[in-house]
């Protein structure tokens, strides 16, 4: 590389799991988001730069001498033409290095889901790339699912007993690193990156009353029921159908394969659930018992 990795989402999980490894590993790094002061206290010591997925005139400053990037798609952003492959557009034109793309597991054979678009005009550029394909994110416990469980002690998802290999976000970002690392070895091909185990949502939820010392159940949600139930939470309509798309999929076993690729990447093992949950048992105590 001889310039710095351009971190797309800096300012989330996945962003930044990704700008630690590099950094760790003596990588130049480059911020990117729409707020480079906010990304440069949150990431001290590295540079940011402002990079807003509908304001195409960000694009050309914040690539200007990138070695690399890595590209990942906000949740807020369904329509990938006029963001983020306009963004590749613009990183093919000046000969970008590398490009590592984070889609979603199936995303290669999935239509419905944006990552596909994205996949298919890393294919058809001349772009060295590599495509990697996490499971489901442990982070989605705090994340997504976090307010239920919090709150209401549950997880309530149209998942039925469909099964997921949980990944944990730090690895990914590991694996990131490891590609970085040496680009040609992983040019032009998608790794599938899952955890070491296929959980069903029963099983997170007693992992999660173990580590709580309290209950957490698992309540199966209909489509629809799901749906009315993430929109009155205030999630928009298009990330509502994505992720009500994603988790019935886990129905016909779409994220239960536990795939060796990641343990490859990182020569270890990747982390369990159980050990997300433990690291962040903090992450659903009470607001008040956070803030004590």
């Amino acid at each position: 590389m001889t310039g710095p990795i351009l971190v797309t989402g800096a300012g989330g999980n996945l962003g930044t799991a990704v700008l630690q490894a590099l950094a760790s590993t003596g990588v130049p790094v480059r911020a990117a988001g729409t707020d480079p002061a906010a990304l440069e206290r949150q990431h001290p010591g590295i540079a940011a730069v402002r990079l807003d997925f509908h304001d195409p005139a960000t694009f050309a400053p914040a690539l200007d001498g990138a070695g690399g990037l890595f590209l990942m798609r906000p949740p807020a952003i369904a329509r990938v033409g006029p963001t983020l492959n306009a963004l590749l557009d613009v990183a093919e034109q000046h000969r970008t290095g590398h490009v590592v793309f984070s889609s979603v597991a199936g995303a290669d054979t999935n239509r419905v889901v944006p990552h596909h678009r994205v996949e298919t005009r890393l294919r058809a550029s001349a772009l060295s790339w590599t495509i990697l394909r996490p499971g489901f994110f442990a982070q989605n416990l705090a994340d997504a699912y976090g307010t239920d469980i919090r709150h209401d002690h549950r997880i309530h998802l149209p998942a039925g007993r469909g099964r997921a290999a949980f990944v944990d976000v730090r690895d990914v970002g590991a694996a990131a690193a490891a590609v970085f690392a040496d680009p040609a070895a992983h040019r032009g091909l998608g790794h599938l990156l899952t955890g070491p185990a296929a959980l069903d949502f029963h099983q997170v939820a007693a992992i999660l009353s173990r580590e709580l010392g309290h209950t957490v159940r698992y309540e199966p949600a209909s489509v629809i029921g799901y749906l009315r139930h993430v929109r009155r939470q205030g999630l928009p309509w298009p990330r509502a159908l994505v992720q009500a798309t994603l988790h019935t999929g886990l129905r016909r076993g779409q994220a239960q394969t536990v795939d060796p690729t990641l343990a490859r990447l990182l020569g270890r093992a990747p982390r369990t659930l159980q050990d997300f949950v433990h690291d962040h048992r903090d992450t659903w105590a009470p607001s008040r018992a956070r803030s004590a």
